[in-house]
């Protein structure tokens, strides 16, 4: 069963000098269990599909279905909210809340009691490899490999299977690279989630099950395998 469903999206924007065709009829199917990458050249289109499919903007024709439902057809603040999990390259935590409050944040909005908010983020913190220590400090005591750790850990706080990441290497070193690779992989082949990586990290790339790439507007499957065992 398909977890998200492209069928001939596209995406029209007017710049200031021209009209341009960011998306060109893109259909696709990303399945549950696996962990895609998205590829291209700055500019090709890799944001904006992301974007779409997090439901932050509406195909200008065509239409993006997750878990059967189009995102045309649903309040997108709602789609956000319980369909999708989006990690960012800047992690985009709330400095001023603690590393626990950041995580219990989507839990508390779909109505979850503090109490039992509190103790999913420490079992989620455990998840990514971090202790539970980490609980009470800032972003900002932390580093970037840890911060980006736990914005994992607060996609996962919201209880979907789709888990989208947006160049969420982009700001770490090669280490904490790996470490990110192995827990959204892990997610994908032990828990059953979509994942779906925007990067420019080419290595990374082929170590996911399956790798596409934008160009000029235009999705192409460019590798299909086994993933990282």
């Amino acid at each position: 069963m398909n977890v998200i469903e492209l069928r001939d999206v596209k995406y029209v924007y007017q710049s200031q000098y021209q009209r341009v065709e960011a998306l060109r009829g893109i259909s696709y199917a990303f399945e549950p269990g696996k962990i895609y990458a998205i590829m291209g050249s700055s500019g090709g289109g890799k944001t904006t599909l992301l974007s779409l499919m997090a439901g932050l903007d509406v195909p200008t024709e065509g239409s993006i279905l997750c878990h059967g439902v189009s995102t045309a057809d649903i309040d997108l603040e709602q789609y956000r909210r319980e369909r999708v999990a989006v990690i960012y390259q800047d992690f985009r935590l709330f400095p001023l809340l603690t590393v626990a409050e950041n995580v219990m944040y989507p839990m508390e909005l779909r109505g979850m009691k503090p109490a039992a908010a509190k103790k999913r983020a420490a079992e989620l913190i455990r998840k990514v490899g971090l202790p539970e220590t980490v609980l009470d400090r800032f972003p900002a005591m932390l580093s970037g490999g840890e911060q980006q750790r736990v914005a994992v850990a607060r996609g996962l706080g919201m209880e979907t299977k789709v888990l989208l990441a947006d160049e969420p290497t982009g700001n770490l070193d090669s280490k904490n690279t790996e470490n990110l690779f192995n827990i959204l992989k892990d997610l994908a082949h032990e828990d059953g989630y979509c994942v779906v990586v925007v990067t420019h990290d080419e290595e990374l790339g082929k170590r996911t099950d399956e790798t596409l790439r934008i160009h000029d507007g235009e999705l192409m499957p460019v590798h299909t395998g086994a993933g990282d065992q």
